[in-house]
């Protein structure tokens, strides 16, 4: 280990992280708890696997100690060290090492790309252009069935993330210009992409524990901005939950979705590079860097 810190030192950490954590997740939980589902939100919980009681665990990162820490000595991929619990890195590479190295990849060749903007939401009009049945069934389309063909009739669709891609129906596949796989998608991912903002939080908690856990936190907070702009631009009228729709079919509408997707870019991007930084940490792990490179969750945080 690198850096120890006392139990004084790390405890407010983790008490400020669960508080941080509470507050994010509180409605959510609150509405599970009562069996309501909820159009928007529950796509944080349930398209990406990362429990609430997961997300509350504070971890310090590769090359922390944590002193009077013995009950997490038996964490999974924990080690105590001359009295102190640390992450244990050769058993997280032995069992993750593969995943980090894909994570890596795709992270570095998304953030070399110039990102693409002006794709209006297109995605989630395209999965349910010609659809009897929608997947939010329970929330009306804003301009019909006919209307939100039209829509996507009259519009040029460029998708390129494949998880977006593959909910298209049948009939929209073509329209697409792009053609995503998921053999292609570390040469096709581009920073701009909605959807490929949001999965920087599958990115980070697929890295933990070996993340600090205010930089998942941080990724967490950005897929769920992003998410409420995917959904405002989305067909369907969200009104009765309180979201504004932005109307992609106008040039007002188009406008505002550009440049909320330009700030979402670049708080993107200074993500993408801090998760690097974690990857590179674990695939090379050197006593010169100080775990303070890839924490500095408030100094980062956009």
């Amino acid at each position: 280990m690198s850096t120890r810190l006392s139990y004084a030192a790390w405890a407010p950490l983790a008490a400020a992280h669960e508080r941080r954590v509470d507050e994010l997740t509180a409605a959510h939980r609150q509405r599970r708890r009562g069996g309501r589902a909820h159009p928007v939100e529950d796509f944080l919980f349930t398209y990406y696997s990362h429990r609430p009681s997961r997300l509350r665990r504070w971890h310090p990162g590769v090359g922390v100690g944590l002193e009077d820490a013995d009950a997490r000595a038996d964490w999974p991929l924990y080690r105590q060290v001359d009295g102190a619990v640390e992450v244990d890195l050769p058993l997280f590479l032995e069992k993750r090492g593969s995943t980090v190295r894909f994570i890596r990849s795709l992270l570095s060749a998304t953030a070399e790309r110039t990102p693409m903007l002006g794709c209006f939401g297109l995605h989630e009009w395209a999965m349910v252009y010609r659809a009897g049945d929608v997947r939010h069934e329970d929330w009306p389309l804003r301009l019909g069935g006919a209307g939100t063909d039209e829509v996507v009739e009259r519009h040029t669709i460029r998708c390129s993330h494949y998880d977006a891609f593959r909910f298209f129906t049948d009939d929209a596949r073509p329209r697409n210009t792009l053609q995503p796989t998921r053999e292609r998608q570390v040469a096709m991912e581009q920073p701009g992409c909605l959807h490929a903002g949001m999965d920087l939080y599958k990115w980070a908690y697929k890295l933990t524990p070996a993340i600090p856990g205010e930089l998942v936190v941080d990724c967490f907070e950005l897929a769920r901005d992003i998410r409420t702009l995917d959904m405002q631009a989305s067909p369907y009228d969200l009104s009765e939950l309180g979201y504004r729709a932005v109307p992609i079919e106008t040039p007002e509408g188009k406008a505002e979705y550009v440049r909320r997707q330009r700030e979402f870019a670049d708080r993107g991007q200074a993500l993408r590079q801090r998760l690097l930084t974690v990857c590179d940490t674990i695939l090379t792990p050197s006593p010169s860097t100080p775990p303070s490179d890839i924490r500095s969750g408030a100094a980062h945080r956009a």
